[in-house]
């Protein structure tokens, strides 16, 4: 068999290949003899049905039809095989089929074109000596105070309150009813339409402003129990109702019971009650450390985003449509697991119109990543760097011990942990190579815009272990 290769764009080949005389009389024949013992004809037994009332009964064109078929996809297998062509995906028929029909002749040389997509090569113009800059996140110390004012405010007493009227900060307790505000020409004489669900008896308010709509707490503040009022307030806009976002309302409240916070002490109590720690300096140490590390870190993803976002600028990969679209497939498949291990019907959300706007929202995404991953596995060869079965085996080791009871694949779990850490790796090698400028946190991120929603930039509540229980889900379970 002949085969002649052509480098085409989005990292495909294309192959013209000629099949022998021989083949395409094979090929026809057998065609033939298989349709003789399968064919339902009337008057004639399977496999008696004579060569020529078969041919006039089906007609050549299917025959040949069928016959092409099998002679195009034996060609193309054979074709990347003979040529030792890396094939990802399915090869494509670039001739028209129905000239192929035409022109095919049994006994006689059979040319057609197809295409493949191939690994894409990584062309890299630069990868040291990159200068980036990167947010620095500092500790704050304020942090830790609010986190025990926070605790202090969920342990709090409430107490009963006599005397005097509510005012910002307390907790009351209120039954109200509202309905909409008539807009200008309405008929007064109407009915004010109810508010969905804009009715409740013995509900609880704590006097902040930003726990209810505007105007809707600052009317109660002033009120006395057993006092009844009018309310004016105004949804905003945006609200989770379309229907009442930007509208005003008028709410008729009762006041039935006033009460107040009553905290409890800032001391070592306090820090055995919330926490493990025996005093209130050790709960404030583990809390320094902890929020110490957590800026650490986020500095560390601040440059190592920086680092990539730079690598991408001089990096070229032009790449094939089926890498693009198996990367969309996993970037949907695990948007997916994580709706449903948060309990999230999947079958509402991923409906017929939806499924083709997160694919071509999420094609961005996929295809930076696609290059941030290409790019990166290209350096770690050129490099030389590696990661020790020591290192996989800890690390495999520690996060047996956080999935345990969950379901996952071993083997899986141990690749996608080498490749992490390779990833990992590697990125550590470029940043020792790098010129990395901290700059102060909110600098940067304030001159850029926010991008719009992918698949995969949704709000992640899972933990790290939980992500890696999905990359690490076993086969069985993906398909169910």
């Amino acid at each position: 068999m002949k085969v002649t290769q052509e480098k085409l764009p989005s990292s495909q080949i294309g192959l013209e290949i000629e099949i022998t005389p021989e083949k395409t009389k094979q090929t026809y024949e057998q065609v033939i003899q298989n349709l003789s013992r399968s064919a339902n004809i009337p008057g004639f037994r399977k496999g008696k049905v004579p060569r020529q009332i078969l041919l006039q009964r089906l007609g050549t064109t299917r025959i040949k039809a069928a016959a092409l078929e099998e002679l195009i996809q034996d060609g193309i297998t054979e074709a990347v095989k003979q040529e030792d062509i890396k094939a990802i995906g399915q090869p494509q028929l670039r001739s028209s089929f129905d000239d192929l029909i035409n022109n095919y002749e049994p006994g006689k040389p059979l040319t057609f074109s197809a295409t493949v997509d191939v690994p894409p090569e990584v062309k890299l113009n630069q990868y040291t000596d990159l200068h980036i800059k990167a947010e620095e996140i500092t500790y704050d110390p304020a942090k830790v105070d609010q986190v025990l004012e926070n605790e202090r405010q969920q342990m709090a007493t409430l107490i009963p309150v006599e005397g005097r009227p509510a005012q910002l900060g307390d907790i009351v307790v209120v039954d109200f009813k509202g309905v909409l505000a008539k807009a200008e020409g309405e008929d007064e004489a109407a009915e004010p339409k109810a508010i969905p669900g804009g009715e409740a008896t013995d509900f609880q308010v704590e006097l902040q402003e930003d726990k209810f709509i505007p105007g809707f707490v600052t009317g109660i503040v002033g009120m006395n129990p057993t006092e009844t009022k009018e309310i004016s307030a105004t949804f905003p806009d945006p609200y989770a109702n379309e229907d009442l976002a930007g509208k005003s309302a008028i709410f008729t409240v009762t006041l039935k019971e006033i009460k107040e916070k009553e905290l409890p002490e800032l001391n070592d109590d306090f820090a055995k009650d919330v926490s493990e720690k025996e005093t209130l300096a050790e709960l404030r140490t583990d809390l320094e450390e902890k929020f110490q590390k957590e800026a650490e870190q986020k500095t560390k993803e601040n440059k190592q985003e920086a680092l990539l976002k730079e690598l991408l600028k001089h990096v070229e990969i032009d790449l094939p449509e089926t890498m693009i679209e198996q990367e969309v497939d996993n970037m949907l498949t695990q948007t997916a697991m994580r709706l449903a291990q948060q309990g999230i019907d999947v079958k509402r959300f991923f409906t017929a119109d939806v499924i083709p706007q997160l694919r071509q929202r999420s094609r961005d995404e996929a295809i930076e990543r696609l290059k941030r991953t290409l790019a990166l596995e290209e350096i770690g060869k050129r490099e030389s760097i590696q990661v020790t079965d020591e290192e996989v085996a800890t690390k495999v080791k520690e996060l047996t011990e956080q999935l345990s009871g969950q379901d996952y694949d071993p083997e899986r779990l141990q690749e996608y942990v080498k490749d992490q850490l390779l990833t990992e790796k590697t990125i550590d090698w470029l940043l020792e190579h790098a010129t990395v400028e901290l700059v102060p946190e909110g600098s940067l991120s304030a001159k850029e815009e926010s991008p719009a929603p992918t698949a995969e930039s949704e709000e992640q509540t899972t933990t790290d272990a939980e992500e890696i229980a999905q990359e690490a889900a076993s086969p069985t379970e993906e398909a169910e």
